[in-house]
């Protein structure tokens, strides 16, 4: 199976053209930040409460095509959104009011999307920068995953790269030799503020945390699980009630399996990091409880495809997307059957998906930059 290459030039070019036009500038005064999503296979649920986390870009993501405005006037676009984004870097920039009188300023820009520029500009003057020029800008995503639910981890504290060993040292070892990442959308598409699911499962963390620390005798540490040590929740963990023992039991379960689903990718050992990925699938159904449905469909047919090493939800797991690891030469059988099996189960969501994007096939990516 050919790799993808993303951005493709013909991308780029498109992306210069767009913003060339917006300003009346030359296309070779357009630069383009190539910011790749990103996904989670180990790791789910646990960022909150300062535990660890796997995770590595794809070969899709967001393109902003972007030339000096030649004032303090930043103009952006959107491909997926509507409307045009306009303000002066020299306005005062704040986190919204949630009282802000709907006939304010902000709330009459065509567009809400705009609030992610300009909270951009606020977290750079927070930083100390100095801004004084602003830019003309074009942005869009890869097709069919807007609002899908697809997302990771932000936790950045501290970070290690792990590299997968080349194919050559370990192709003969029963692993696979290649595989390729499967995006399954559902059709979901609630947000998660929205979902009071979400803000209770990190509630009851927190409080499973203090009762743990306590019981050990600490009463200052912050009550967050990664505060915990292991042993202490041995010792004391038949004093929590059953949803809190759950939702530790998911924590400490699950920073587990990152450690070990490192170990077995730097490996090579795909097979054992794919059976680690569906694990955590299933704990987050058991024991952190989130999911739906069609969710739940959705990972049953994934674990059923041909070639499929493991899966799980995407992102927080209460709308959107479910995410598996395939054997490459079998990942176009896998997406295929998933399509298939998920319009049986569930007609009216499926038949929202284009065929085109209901079942991506993807690798991981480079890093973020500018070019």
């Amino acid at each position: 199976m050919a790799s993808r290459c993303w951005p493709s030039d013909a991308e780029l070019n498109e992306l210069r053209e767009r913003v060339s036009k917006i300003g009346d500038l030359n296309k070779e005064e357009v630069r383009v930040v190539v910011s790749p999503y990103r996904i989670c296979p180990l790791g789910a649920h646990i960022d909150h409460q300062g535990g660890i986390v796997s995770a590595m870009t794809i070969n899709m993501g967001v393109l902003l095509g972007f030339a000096p405005s030649g004032s303090n006037q930043v103009v952006i676009r959107s491909g997926q959104f509507e409307g045009e984004v306009k303000f002066r870097v020299d306005e005062i920039q704040k986190p919204k009011d949630k009282n802000l009188d709907k006939d304010s300023s902000e709330l009459q820009e065509q567009c809400n999307w705009g609030r992610y520029a300009r909270g951009a500009v606020y977290a750079l003057k927070s930083s100390g920068n100095i801004l004084s020029k602003g830019i003309i800008g074009y942005i869009c995503g890869s097709e069919g995953l807007d609002s899908s639910g697809l997302s990771s981890s932000a936790a950045t504290k501290d970070y290690k790269l792990i590299y997968q060993p080349k194919v050559l040292e370990y192709n003969e070892s029963g692993q696979p030799k290649a595989t390729r990442i499967l995006l399954a959308l559902s059709g979901l598409k609630q947000a998660l503020t929205n979902n009071p699911g979400y803000n209770k499962r990190v509630v009851e963390c927190r409080e499973a945390a203090q009762i743990l620390l306590e019981a050990s005798g600490d009463y200052t540490t912050e009550p967050i699980l990664s505060n915990v040590d292991p042993e202490v929740y041995d010792t004391h963990k038949h004093k929590l009630e059953p949803n809190l023992a759950k939702r530790a039991e998911h924590y400490f379960s699950e920073n587990m399996r990152v450690m070990k689903g490192v170990e077995a990718w730097a490996m090579g050992n795909l097979k054992d990091f794919g059976m680690l990925i569906t694990a955590s699938g299933r704990s987050s159904i058991q024991n952190y409880e989130c999911g739906c449905e069609p969710l739940i469909q959705l990972y049953e047919i994934l674990l059923r495809a041909p070639g499929v090493l493991g899966a799980r939800f995407s992102g927080a797991g209460f709308r959107g997307c479910c995410l598996a690891f395939v054997e490459a030469d079998l990942a176009t059988e896998a997406a295929s059957f998933v399509r298939r099996e998920y319009l049986k189960v569930q007609p009216e969501l499926a038949s929202q998906i284009s065929k085109d994007t209901a079942v991506l096939i993807c690798e991981s990516g480079d890093c973020a930059r500018v070019i």
